[in-house]
């Protein structure tokens, strides 16, 4: 116990160290490049929910709301809810119509392929952000998934989307139709499986990896809770029970495609999303790197520390100890093994799988200037998966928490308009 205490002291005043650091830094590069206020927009992993969801439970920081900090502070922030369990492409189409407002539109040939609703009746925003252009962009930041989900929205709006290439035929849609660039100021991972999660290939790559988590839907209180696929024409009854809903759900067709997170999550997804979701020479990226265990020097495996919590131990084990293969034959290694107890650690730091190679990924310096379209990476904070974004969390490390929110949003708005 003594030891544990003295580890927390010295690692909590090592960081209040290099936090004074880092502050002085700010300030000096902001006295010389002209600040921007632009807006952070909060988009939240895997099964999360919206701010209003889950009552006064929040995503963004469970019993604490971390918007409401960020905003304590002067920030400017914008909560997003999409669907919790949806591809990345259909989140993304959300993200966009929530913070420019409209009818969600995912697009004809996308909507064709999976056999979606292209314009669901009930996806229609009123805007939470409507100036936003290339005049007005935005900073993103992506817990888990979320991640992945802003690396898919930045492909959206820089790419035109074609319904058919040969006859030259974009799609009728402001996002997919034309290319918007200049949009997106930054994007910032939080325990983000850029690589996927090997969790997703050992659990299964349908419904049972997803089935798992409807637990915590259910611990924290369903009545407000919605899986959010009514493009899929997949929509809770208003006195249907939560079982017969997920029950229902169990032999929808959407598990057995691509559209869907569990392929996206998995190792062969991530390489796939990889081959073209690469980094822009006009945006700031960051990735933040979390673990939750620590190597055994016997049998060389990782095993979860004793804070991580109760019901994603067994998960950190399980991480810590499996090769996985994937779909063209190579196998993950020991390198794999350190995770927060969902995310492979690795995983975290960018996108080293497509098929184009790996995007450029740097540590992160506070002396050297930083550089548009390269991944900057920080030291791995010992947090689990759901602490790092409040869940579950103690006082002390509560207060770590925000100092690493509250100083990220300053190295943000620290960033030249230009």
């Amino acid at each position: 116990l003594l030891w544990d205490r003295w580890v927390l002291f010295r690692t909590r005043y090592e960081y209040q160290f290099l936090m004074k650091i880092f502050s002085l830094y700010i300030f000096l590069i902001s006295a010389v490049f002209p600040q921007n206020k632009n807006p952070i927009v909060l988009i939240h992993g895997f099964f999360g929910w919206g701010n209003e969801e889950l009552g006064d439970y929040k995503y963004w920081g469970g019993k604490k709301d971390i918007q409401r900090t960020l905003e304590d502070h002067g920030y400017k922030v914008i909560n997003v809810s999409v669907g919790p369990i949806s591809s990345n492409w259909d989140r993304a189409i959300e993200v966009y119509y929530q913070l420019k407002g409209g009818q969600a539109d995912y697009g004809l040939k996308h909507s064709e392929k999976y056999g979606l609703i292209q314009k669901p009746d009930d996806k229609k925003y009123e805007g939470l952000y409507k100036e936003w252009n290339s005049e007005n962009p935005v900073h993103l930041i992506g817990h888990s998934m979320g991640g992945q989900t802003a690396r898919m929205l930045q492909y959206l709006l820089e790419n035109e989307i074609y319904v058919n290439d040969s006859l030259g035929l974009k799609e009728d849609s402001k996002l997919l139709g034309s290319s918007n660039r200049g949009w997106i100021k930054s994007i910032t991972s939080i325990a983000t499986p850029h690589d996927g999660s090997t969790l997703a290939d050992i659990v299964t790559k349908t419904f049972p990896f997803i089935q798992y988590f409807t637990g915590l839907a259910g611990v924290v209180g369903t009545s407000f809770y919605d899986f959010d696929l009514s493009q899929w024409d997949i929509k809770r009854n208003p006195d249907e029970t939560w079982s017969k809903y997920v029950q229902r759900m169990r032999g929808h067709n959407a598990w057995n495609t691509k559209n869907i997170s569990s392929w996206d999550l998995s190792l062969d997804g991530a390489a796939e999303l990889n081959t073209y979701l690469n980094a822009s020479p006009n945006i700031f990226y960051f990735s933040y790197t979390f673990s939750a265990t620590s190597k055994n020097r016997l049998t060389g495996y990782h095993t979860p520390d004793k804070n991580v919590f109760l019901l994603i131990r067994s998960r950190a084990k399980l991480i810590g100890s499996r090769v996985v293969f994937t779909n063209n034959g190579s196998a993950t290694d020991s390198t794999w093994w350190e995770n927060d107890g969902i995310v492979n650690s690795r995983s975290m730091r960018g996108p080293t799988t497509g098929g184009n190679g790996a995007d450029l990924i740097v540590e992160y310096q506070p002396s050297e200037p930083l550089i548009k379209g390269r991944w900057y990476t920080f030291e791995p904070i010992k947090l689990d998966h759901y602490q790092s974004v409040g869940h579950m969390i103690s006082r002390e490390k509560r207060s770590l928490l925000d100092s690493i929110y509250v100083n990220h949003a300053k190295l943000l708005w620290s960033l030249p308009k230009d």
